[in-house]
């Protein structure tokens, strides 16, 4: 068990933070930052492309026998979230910048995380059949909901999203995951037989919209509008973000609807992640200025903290379950 735990915890989260201070070092300028905002939109088609191909509709339809499990993950995901998120808007100090407040409502619109969801599930002993549906629909459905969402929740912010934004949302994000649905019955096993190799890649992308992203900020000197107190500030509104919904969750799962414990894992896990991988893509579209880095900076800080805080509650369920088992 503890080193399946380790695996969470690899070197991809320290090359994010090595990207972040190379940008803030070496920043992409003039030819070089149109260069690398180009291969960042193709690093963006690349990503859905291949999340179409290897999302099966099999595995995210497969677990409708357990419909409810999987409406209360999807209502965690993209009802109970925004309404924290809201809720925290109205508790964030008036100098915390626009911006943060801006990527924390973002965050809380983004579909769950797969392979992480999946994961913890199974370290603690959870329905793992019902982790993969509940998390596979939850990114299929996130690609049309999350940009809807944020459309709607955004614009209640002032944030201005043009027509245009919504164009290349299409054609970048929902046109590659489509083609990669359509073509999954002929690549879909070449891409299983080389999952290391294109996560390598998509990772790569990944670094790469990172190093952009915090470039632009660099540039136009965005940085120096927030102190330190502020990124406190932010931490502490995560946090309680995050142990809202484990809470609610759990409590609904337990108290309410009456789950059993492998299914109260699943809500507890996928209902509480939010995808870096979909999220920073689509804020690279949304938000095409130099504010972007910051507004990107809640969803990279929940990622470190929902990793750090679910890893632990993982394991407690399976000392639990251990114990219970024990003659």
């Amino acid at each position: 068990m503890f080193h399946r735990l380790r695996r969470l915890f690899d070197p991809y989260i320290a090359l994010m933070l090595l990207v972040v201070v190379v940008a803030a070092i070496l920043p992409a300028r003039g030819h070089g930052a149109a260069i690398a905002g180009i291969a960042a939109d193709g690093g963006i088609v690349f990503l859905f492309f291949l999340y179409g191909a290897r999302l099966s509709p099999r595995a995210a339809l497969g677990g409708l026998l357990q419909w409810k499990l999987h409406l209360c993950v999807l209502a965690s995901t993209f009802i109970l979230f925004p309404l924290l998120g809201k809720a925290l808007d109205y508790l964030a100090p008036a100098s915390l910048p626009p911006e943060m407040v801006t990527g924390l409502l973002f965050l809380c619109v983004l579909p769950s995380t797969v392979q992480s969801s999946i994961a913890f599930t199974s370290i603690a002993r959870g329905n793992v059949p019902a982790a993969i549906c509940a998390a596979s629909a939850s990114n299929m459905l996130g690609v049309f909901i999350s940009p809807a969402l944020a459309g709607w929740l955004l614009t209640t912010q002032g944030v201005d999203l043009s027509f245009g934004v919504f164009r290349d949302i299409t054609l970048q994000l929902l046109v590659p995951f489509l083609a990669g649905q359509a073509l999954r019955p002929w690549i879909g096993k070449w891409v299983e037989t080389r999952k290391k190799l294109l996560g390598y890649a998509d990772r790569g992308s990944i670094l790469l919209i990172i190093y952009v992203a915090f470039s632009k900020g660099v540039v136009s000197d965005i940085w120096s509008r927030f102190a330190l107190t502020d990124l406190l500030v932010l931490v502490a509104l995560l946090s309680i973000l995050l142990a809202s919904v484990l809470i609610i969750t759990g409590f609904a799962a337990r108290r309410i609807l009456r789950f059993s414990r492998q299914d109260e894992i699943v809500l507890q896990f996928c209902g509480s992640k939010k995808s870096l991988a979909s999220g920073l893509p689509m804020a690279s579209i949304l938000f095409a200025g130099p504010q972007v880095g910051i507004i990107v900076l809640p969803l990279m800080l929940f990622h470190q903290l929902q990793l750090l805080v679910c890893a632990t509650l993982a394991r407690h369920y399976a000392s639990r379950a251990q114990f219970e088992q024990a003659p």
